[in-house]
C-alpha cells in the first residue's frame, strides 16, 4: 500500500526516467495508482513499473476503451494492472484518435492478447505487433464493431438459418416491428378488483 509521498516521489522519478514531466500525471488514493499519459507511450514506462522492485505490477488484469464520438481524441484507453506481492493496483489512462494505433502489450503481459483482440473486435483499435490481431466475441464476417457508440442499435446484417439451401445466411436487417409501443398496463399494476368480504 502507497503510506506516504516519499511512495508517490519513488514512481514519480522512475517514471522521469522514460517520459517527460508533461507527458503524464500520477495521483492515488488508498491501494489503487492512476496513471494519465498524455501519449499512447506505455511500454516503456509499463516495462519500468512491472520489473522495479518497489511496485511489481507484473498481472495484467483487464484492457478495456470508452468511446467519446463527439471528441477529437474518441477513445480513452484503460488498461488495471496488480501488484500482489505490493497489495498495489495500477490504472493507466490515455486518448486515442479515431485511426491511431498503439503498441501491443503482448510481449511484456501475454495476457494482453485476448483483452487486445476484444478491444479491436469491440471497438475497432487496432494494436501494432500484435500477433493475432482478429474477431474474438463477433461472427467472422461481422461488420463494424459493436461498442462504438455510432453502431446501429439493430446491426448492419441479420443471420438465419435457410432450410432450402441448408446452410447460415446473412441478410440486411428486416425488423418487423420497428419501434414497438411500450405503453400498457403491467399486470402487476392493471385494474383494480374489487374484493368481495362476505
Amino acid at each position: 500500500m502507497l503510506n506516504n509521498n516519499k511512495d508517490l516521489d519513488k514512481v514519480l522519478s522512475l517514471l522521469n526516467t522514460t517520459l517527460n514531466k508533461d507527458e503524464f500525471s500520477l495521483a492515488y488514493s488508498g491501494e489503487i495508482m492512476e496513471l494519465t499519459l498524455k501519449k499512447p507511450k506505455i511500454l516503456s514506462a509499463l516495462k519500468l513499473l512491472k520489473e522495479h522492485e518497489s511496485f511489481k505490477f507484473n498481472q495484467l488484469i483487464d484492457i478495456t476503451a470508452v468511446d467519446y464520438p463527439n471528441k477529437k481524441y474518441r477513445f480513452e484507453m484503460i488498461y488495471i494492472f496488480l501488484s500482489v506481492e505490493k497489495n498495489l493496483r495500477l490504472i493507466v489512462k490515455f486518448l486515442l484518435e479515431e485511426d491511431e494505433e498503439i503498441d501491443s502489450l503482448t510481449q511484456l503481459f501475454p495476457a494482453a492478447n485476448w483483452y487486445e483482440r476484444e478491444v479491436w473486435d469491440l471497438f475497432g483499435i487496432a494494436f501494432n505487433n500484435h500477433p493475432d490481431l482478429r474477431r474474438l466475441l463477433t461472427d467472422y464476417g461481422f461488420i463494424g464493431h459493436p461498442l462504438r457508440k455510432d453502431f446501429p442499435l439493430s446491426g448492419n446484417v441479420q443471420v438465419k438459418y435457410d432450410v432450402s439451401s441448408k446452410k447460415v445466411v446473412y441478410e440486411p436487417v428486416k425488423l418487423t416491428q420497428s419501434f414497438r409501443e411500450f405503453d400498457f398496463e403491467s399486470p402487476w399494476e392493471g385494474e383494480e378488483i374489487e374484493k368481495n368480504n362476505d
